[in-house]
C-alpha cells in the first residue's frame, strides 16, 4: 500500500470519529432524515487540477434533505484540544446550500482559492449541516403536540499541502507519570446529560513531541517503542501498534512547523523516574 493511500485511510478513521448528530430533544431513534458524506478525507494542492475536491452529499433518509456548508481551519493546542476558526474565504464552495431529494445525491465542489503558495500543510473541515424544516407534530401524553427534529452535521477533512512537504517528528521528553485513560464517550441521552466518570489513573509515560517539518503527522500511523526501567530495576519495553496508539491517544494529529503535543500513555507498570525513558517511532 502506498504511503499516500495509507495516510488517507488513517485520516478517514479520524474523520469518522468527528461525525456528530444533534437533536433538539433526546430522541435519537427513528430519525426522519439521514445523510452520507464522501469522501471523508481529501488532500488538495494550492493550484492546478489538484486544488479542487468533489464532496458528495447523499440522502438516505425518508424526506428531502436541505443542507448548508461552511469551512473551518483546524488546529490543535498542545493538549490536543481542537480549535476551529472560520475560513470560508479560502475556498470556493459550490453549491454552498442545496436540497437533496430522497435517495438522491448532490456533488459539492470545493476549490482552494487561498494563498497560491503555502509553506506548510493546513487542515480544514468542510461542515455539511442539515437545515431545520417543519415536522409533523407528535401528540404528547398531555394531549399537546411536540415537534421533534433530528439534525445531522458531518465534517469532511480537507488538507492543503505544498508539494514534497514531509513531517519531522522529534521526542522532546519522556517522563514516568500517573496517567488517566480517555473517558468513554457516552450518548448524553443515555446518561441524562451527566459527564462520564473518568477511569482511575494508572502508571504510564508522559511524552512530549514536536513536528518541525512542513507536513502534519498522524502519530497513530506509527509504531511506538517505549523502553525504561521498572521500580524493581528490571528493563521494561513496550511496543504499541497503530490501533493500540489510536485507542490510547486518538489519531495523534501533530501540526507542522513547530507543532507540539503531550501524549499520556498508560504502560501498566510503574517506571523508575530516576532512570531514562526512551521513545522511538517506527513504521
Amino acid at each position: 500500500m502506498s504511503e499516500a493511500r495509507s495516510l488517507r485511510r488513517r485520516l478517514m478513521r479520524w474523520c469518522v470519529g468527528a461525525v456528530a448528530a444533534i437533536a433538539s430533544m433526546s430522541v435519537l431513534s427513528a430519525a426522519a432524515w439521514a445523510m452520507r458524506v464522501a469522501p471523508m478525507v481529501s488532500e488538495l494542492t494550492t493550484s492546478g487540477a489538484g486544488s479542487t475536491a468533489r464532496i458528495e452529499v447523499g440522502n438516505i433518509g425518508s424526506a428531502a434533505l436541505p443542507f448548508e456548508t461552511l469551512i473551518t481551519w483546524v488546529e490543535f493546542d498542545e493538549n490536543g484540544e481542537l480549535i476551529e476558526t472560520p475560513a470560508d474565504e479560502n475556498f470556493l464552495v459550490f453549491p454552498p446550500q442545496g436540497v437533496v431529494p430522497v435517495g438522491g445525491r448532490q456533488v459539492v465542489r470545493v476549490q482552494w482559492v487561498g494563498e497560491p503558495e503555502i509553506d506548510v500543510s493546513r487542515a480544514y473541515y468542510l461542515w455539511v449541516r442539515q437545515l431545520p424544516v417543519d415536522t409533523d407534530p407528535t401528540p404528547s401524553e398531555t394531549g399537546g403536540a411536540v415537534s421533534v427534529s433530528v439534525l445531522y452535521t458531518m465534517k469532511s477533512l480537507i488538507v492543503v499541502a505544498p508539494p514534497g512537504a514531509q513531517p519531522n517528528v522529534e521526542v522532546v521528553s519522556a517522563t514516568p507519570a500517573m496517567v488517566t485513560p480517555p473517558a468513554p464517550e457516552i450518548d448524553p441521552s443515555l446518561s441524562q446529560g451527566a459527564a462520564p466518570v473518568a477511569p482511575p489513573a494508572e502508571p504510564g509515560v508522559e511524552i512530549v513531541v514536536t513536528n518541525t517539518g512542513k507536513r502534519y503527522a498522524l502519530m497513530s500511523g506509527a509504531t511506538w517503542n517505549i523502553a525504561g526501567t521498572d521500580m524493581n530495576g528490571q528493563p521494561f519495553t513496550m511496543t504499541m501498534t497503530g490501533q493500540q496508539v489510536a485507542s490510547s491517544v486518538g489519531v495523534g494529529y501533530l501540526a507542522p512547523a513547530g507543532g507540539r503535543r503531550t501524549f499520556k500513555v498508560p504502560t501498566g507498570v510503574q517506571l523508575d523516574p530516576s532512570k531514562p525513558v526512551t521513545v522511538r517511532f517506527t513504521r
